[in-house]
């Protein structure tokens, strides 16, 4: 299975775009695309395109929480499955999952922004699915079980993957760990953490404020709760070009595992054989 970041940054970014990413499946899904979250807007068109993803490949979209720079790529994405349904290039259903009451705040915004033509898909072969905490569902054959993160914010889920036997993806959201996620975390294959800024640096960005956490914590974390690989995204853009490096040299000192800080459209392979074997690509 492959990774792709198709976004890394935080809400207000402008040289990166928000995070977001797509699992590609494999074997007999191997051309299903499981997206999650979308961004703040048609850039995630853009970033599909780049990636060398095609759009009707999506089958599965979770959207973690409302807030503009996960969700306003979804609505657009919306748009462009539905009438790629009307013009009979999707063959089987696409599922969005989410909370209820995200749902409802898709389904809601679709109905006042999209035309008529294309929402009148949704529910029939664009299906919205509210999900709650434990829930589990099957995606490309792999079962994944959904969470509630308790955000102190905005109402936000996580997701644990089990890529076989004895490997999981965890994927936090936008929010440092919390000990409610203790069954999905510990001893993850993959982690996904958001680390807003270097600890170095948290004067200056003031994460705490934001309810985020720096590189530190989410390399302590990873290290304490025996994490293989920690891939930290949702993050600053003013050291874009030297991000890599500087959260790299901060992470390390805290965190002994294989640590992954992408750009953007960067791809990640996730069932090497050894983890020296992981291979990170544009």
């Amino acid at each position: 299975m492959y990774l792709t970041m198709l976004g890394t940054g935080h809400a207000t970014v402008t040289e990166c775009y928000n995070t977001c990413f797509a699992l590609q499946g494999d074997g007999a899904y191997a051309d299903a695309v499981f997206l999650v979250d979308g961004g703040g807007g048609n850039t995630i068109l853009r970033q599909l395109g780049a990636a060398g993803i095609d759009w009707k490949q999506i089958r599965t979209i979770f959207v973690t929480h409302k807030h503009i720079d996960h969700l306003l790529g979804i609505i657009w994405l919306i748009r462009v499955i539905c009438a790629g349904m009307s013009r009979g290039e999707y063959q089987e259903p696409v599922t969005i999952y989410a909370h209820d009451e995200l749902i409802s705040v898709i389904r809601d915004m679709s109905a006042e922004l999209l035309q008529k033509k294309w929402t009148a898909y949704m529910g029939k072969q664009l299906l919205l699915e509210p999900v709650r905490d434990g829930d589990c569902k099957v995606i490309f054959g792999k079962p994944v079980t959904f969470f509630d993160i308790l955000s102190v914010k905005e109402k936000q889920y996580g997701f644990c993957m089990k890529l076989d036997a004895d490997q999981t993806l965890t994927c936090l959201g936008d929010e440092p760990y919390r000990e409610c996620e203790l069954p999905y975390v510990k001893g993850s294959t993959w982690l996904l953490h958001e680390a807003f800024c270097l600890y170095a640096e948290a004067a200056r960005f003031k994460p705490y404020e934001k309810h985020h956490s720096t590189v530190k914590e989410a390399c302590e974390t990873a290290q304490k709760l025996h994490v293989k690989n920690l891939l930290l995204y949702h993050t600053e853009d003013s050291h874009i070009r030297d991000r890599k490096a500087l959260y790299t040299a901060e992470g390390k000192q805290y965190y002994t595992g294989n640590l992954f800080v992408p750009d953007d459209l960067e791809r990640i392979c996730l069932s090497a054989a050894r983890p020296q074997e992981t291979q990170l690509s544009r």
